[in-house]
């Protein structure tokens, strides 16, 4: 039986959980293959498309062609739990003193996200180890404020991306964006073409206007050499400062940052894959179904799963 509290954690655990109360249901092992080969698909394109632009990156030589990435640790979550995973990780670099990267890398659905949180968690209160994540998408989004104001500056209609994405345009806006401490603090710096502020200071505000978020795409499609050198080059630094970066990515993106810590979360049995997304989205939905004044009894849980359930499987197409 699933209780409410259990559904009210959302965690997990909670998933694991519905996976085995399903695990004969012919309804939830039908959403969960079809969740499966959309999840499957998604990783599919996004890795194609990463590729082009990996392989665009090495044409205009932003790149080495001839790079051969660090090898990665591969760790099989079947029948863990995020803290087990965590464990198996910090188990290859207990005796690494000071600061250092630790890179993360698997297909959705193998739980890179949780198990980031979770190691963050275990070095900062069993370690003491000052932790901080690294994201590439708002130096995407720099990149792309600037090649926004370059087209405002140069009279263009609306974004123009092929007079503002030229090589020589993107090497200087690289130019514009500088990594290090600033006010006690690593932060990006962009200061350029008039602009001069932090990226922590516009992360929910110029970086996030509608022209920037709908331009990104295109810009991060042949920006991605010069965004993965930036990358690389900003947790080196901040690694070798005494803190401990946790990245997690594609493997294409991710290949470029020189560390010995890296690990590839893999599941041998994929078809948990699916099962696991459609026990996130039916759980999220069975919540919302529920009072939210709480109290309800495991029954009234049981009927919500059902009903979230019934719903999705039935627009699974035949």
């Amino acid at each position: 039986m699933i209780s409410y509290s259990l559904l009210l954690q959302q965690s997990a655990q909670t998933s694991n959980a519905l996976v085995e109360y399903w695990k004969h249901s012919t309804d939830f092992n039908k959403l969960a293959q079809y969740e499966g080969n959309m999840t499957v698909a998604r990783d599919n394109e996004d890795g194609e498309k990463l590729q082009e632009g990996i392989d665009y990156a090495k044409d205009k030589g932003v790149i080495d062609p001839n790079f051969v990435p660090d090898p990665y640790i591969e760790i099989d979550v079947l029948g863990k739990n995020p803290h087990q995973v965590a464990d198996t990780i910090l188990q290859h670099i207990q005796e690494q003193t000071g600061g250092f990267v630790l890179v993360l890398v698997g297909l959705s659905g193998t739980g890179k996200g949780t198990t980031v949180s979770v190691l963050r968690e275990k070095l900062e209160t069993q370690q003491s180890k000052q932790v901080v994540t690294w994201s590439n998408g708002n130096i995407f989004r720099s990149v792309t404020l600037l090649a926004v104001t370059w087209c405002e500056q140069n009279g263009c209609d609306g974004f123009d991306a092929t007079k503002a994405l030229t090589k020589e345009n993107i090497a200087n806006y690289m130019t514009m964006l500088s990594f290090g401490k600033f006010n006690g603090k690593y932060d990006t710096h962009i200061h350029g073409l008039g602009l001069d502020m932090l990226v922590s200071q516009v992360q929910n505000t110029e970086l996030k206007s509608p022209q920037v978020s709908k331009s990104i795409p295109t810009v991060a499609k042949v920006t991605q050499g010069e965004v993965i050198l930036f990358a690389a080059h900003a947790v080196d630094v901040m690694g070798k400062d005494g803190l401990v970066v946790l990245l997690e990515g594609r493997e294409q993106t991710v290949n470029y940052v020189r560390t010995p810590f890296r690990f590839s979360l893999v599941l041998s049995d994929e078809s948990l894959i699916g099962k696991r997304r459609a026990a996130q989205r039916i759980m999220a939905d069975a919540l919302k179904r529920l009072p939210k004044t709480g109290g309800a009894s495991d029954e009234d849980v049981v009927a919500a799963l059902d009903q979230s359930l019934a719903s999705m499987v039935a627009e699974v197409p035949s």
